[in-house]
């Protein structure tokens, strides 16, 4: 057998692969005698089946299973021999006249290889580093929350401006048939607050679903719409009032502050302003250090140059999903996908550069804290070592699950390194300014 590789250019390469009868008779000939004995053939004895009919009758298709095995094998122990770095998989050639009767096989394949190209981290333009902290206005807002979720509640006769409301909407057009809850005071405009105050238990009232609270997503929860109907959803509903109640708000006194902590914790309302700023912070530094990945992925895949063998990926991707893609399919799926492929080369060039590494116990580890996030949020805060080992394992043998985390951990990492190795403009905002400034 005889392998040789033929560079087309930086990003295309065919293997040829020879391979002639004394590479795989061997093994032919071992099967088809094993095949003689156990053949159970009328007019013969078991074991007795003369080989040249055993031959007659199995070995071309024998010898195609072998020669395709052989061949696989061997392009396999070629690339990484060879250590090619190859996108996709190798894409064997057509040969309109390939006989399998023939005394040698040629068989061609063709490479996508990886660009060759370096990560610059340094940028005259720096990237924003956000630093969100909780105002005073968020923390009197979130306190105000507790209070009334804390609160006591009294049923109403009728709507009143600071009512909650529970009602059935339903647009028939839409299919939309909804029980919902909502503060009079999250409507917004006068108008739709007009036309609701004052109804009682058993009104119907038609309501305008454009511009029905100031925040969309909220409606989106009371509908049940799809998130990508409902920023340009505009239809009229009507409202069946169920209930009417009112919530008075919980004091700020200790019966409060130990449902929220038990542990004592927490004395005063200035103590609980505290505890909710170190938490809410805490939530907005993980969303600042996603979206700082984020901008730095943008940056990067933006400001590293390389070609892509862009024609042999199209070509591979007609055929490398469960089913078959025409060539303008393909075309689309490539152009869709190009971001994603040139970070995760990007990626994988720092990852090597800078020997950053992921091994299975950091794996378990991290398993093993996320584990114990989520049993703390139940209450259990002190879980034994066995049972976070026992849980950790079980989830890592789901290959889904161990590749989310392992993903995770690599985003981890990457941010770890890149905090450290690049420069940054660090800005500090409110959290309302950060949701402005990056999702606007």
């Amino acid at each position: 057998m005889n392998i040789t590789k033929e560079n087309i250019d930086a990003l295309n390469a065919v293997v040829k692969v020879d391979i002639v009868a004394n590479d795989y008779q061997a093994k032919v000939d071992k099967l088809l005698t094993d095949y003689r004995k156990k053949a159970d053939i009328p007019g013969f004895r078991k074991g007795h089946v003369p080989m040249g009919m055993i031959k007659k009758q199995y070995g071309k298709s024998i010898m195609i299973d072998e020669v395709n095995k052989l061949l696989q094998d061997s392009l396999n122990k070629f690339i990484t021999e060879e250590k090619l770095d190859i996108l996709g998989n190798p894409l064997p050639r057509i040969q309109d006249d390939f006989n399998w009767d023939a005394d040698k096989f040629s068989f061609e394949f063709e490479l996508g290889l990886a660009p060759k190209f370096d990560v610059d981290l340094k940028s005259k333009k720096k990237i924003t580093a956000y630093n969100i902290i909780a105002t005073e206005d968020l923390l009197d807002e979130e306190v105000k929350n507790i209070q009334t979720r804390y609160g006591k509640m009294s049923s109403l006769d009728e709507v009143t401006e600071d009512a909650n409301v529970t009602g059935t909407f339903v647009n028939e057009e839409k299919e939309i048939n909804k029980k919902g809850t909502f503060l009079v005071k999250d409507l917004q405009g006068k108008k739709n607050q007009k036309k609701i105050i004052g109804a009682k238990i058993g009104d119907v009232i038609e309501l305008d679903t454009k511009k029905l609270f100031e925040d969309d997503h909220k409606l989106q929860h009371i509908l049940g719409v799809p998130h990508e109907e409902i920023h340009d959803l505009d239809i009229k509903v009507t409202l069946t009032i169920e209930d009417i109640t009112k919530t008075e708000p919980a004091d700020l006194d200790q019966e409060l502050f130990d449902k929220l902590f038990p542990d004592g914790s927490v004395k005063t309302a200035t103590e609980l302003r505290e505890k909710i700023k170190e938490d809410a912070e805490k939530q907005f530094a993980q969303q600042a250090d996603q979206q700082l990945l984020n901008a730095v992925t943008e940056h990067l895949v933006e400001n590293t140059k390389f070609d892509l063998p862009k024609e042999f990926l199209q070509k591979w991707l007609e055929t490398a999903g469960e089913k078959p893609l025409s060539a303008e399919e393909a075309k689309a799926e490539f152009e869709k996908s190009e971001k994603g492929l040139r970070y995760q080369l990007i990626e994988g060039k720092v990852m090597k550069d800078n020997d950053i590494k992921l091994d299975y116990a950091e794996l378990v580890d991290y398993a093993k804290g996320f584990i114990r996030t989520q049993m703390a949020q139940f209450g259990n805060m002190n879980p034994e070592e066995k049972e976070l080992d026992d849980i950790a394992g079980r989830i890592l043998q789901n290959q889904e699950e161990a590749q989310k985390l392992q993903s995770q951990l690599i985003s981890q990492k990457l941010l770890a390194f890149y905090k450290e190795n690049m420069s940054f403009k660090t800005k500090e905002v409110s959290y309302e300014d950060f949701v402005k400034e990056v999702y606007k």
